[in-house]
């Protein structure tokens, strides 16, 4: 993995965590895929449409791919029976080593955050499983802001409780909404090239 890093001296480093740290986005689409078949998606899921919205808030999520496919669901419901499904094969997901292991290092000397669409019970979860838990004291979620990504106010509220400037603030992403939000927040970013033809 090729990782484009930007010129700069950061004081702070926010990372994204499906599919930038940990490799759970197959797994994620796995859950989705069934969800969505329970309330009457009667094709695959697409997988384009699946990853374009990494970084939604979850519940979102749900309303979009209703919305693709013409069906009126819950989203509250969708959401609460995808993540039972995602709970359940979260622990098979492998770290992102090159970008864990700038994490570690960044970490040792700068505050580091992390800036999450997903629910915040399921990433603390996965931090803990994928023994990141104690790197990262900030942690945002949707359930801390009004607009989650592509929105920049999960970047701009990790700033603010990391106590460093947005503009001295580097991001890595794996999705466009993020990459946006981060654009939006005054940052720079790292696209984390897409891994989702691996590990099916």
């Amino acid at each position: 993995m090729i990782l484009e890093i930007p010129e700069g001296d950061f004081s702070g480093y926010i990372f994204d965590l499906d599919g930038t740290l940990v490799d759970t986005m197959p797994l994620h689409y796995r859950a989705w895929d069934q969800a969505m078949r329970r309330v009457g998606l009667t094709v695959p899921l697409d997988e384009e449409l699946f990853y374009s919205l990494g970084g939604v808030p979850t519940r979102r999520v749900a309303e979009l791919i209703a919305e693709h496919y013409g069906l009126v669901v819950n989203p509250h419901e969708v959401f609460d029976h995808k993540e039972a499904l995602f709970r359940e094969i979260q622990h098979d997901a492998p770290l992102i080593e090159p970008v864990v292991e700038i994490a570690r290092r960044v970490a040792r000397t700068h505050p580091v955050a992390i800036a999450s669409g997903g629910p915040r019970d399921i990433v603390h979860r996965s931090l803990q499983l994928a023994g990141l838990a104690p790197l990262f004291s900030v942690v945002i979620t949707p359930e801390d802001v009004t607009h989650g990504k592509p929105s920049p106010e999960m970047f701009l509220l990790a700033a603010k409780r990391m106590e460093v400037t947005p503009s001295n603030c580097l991001v890595f992403e794996d999705a466009e909404p993020g990459m946006r939000a981060a654009e939006a927040a005054g940052m720079k970013w790292v696209r984390v090239p897409s891994r989702k033809r691996q590990a099916r």
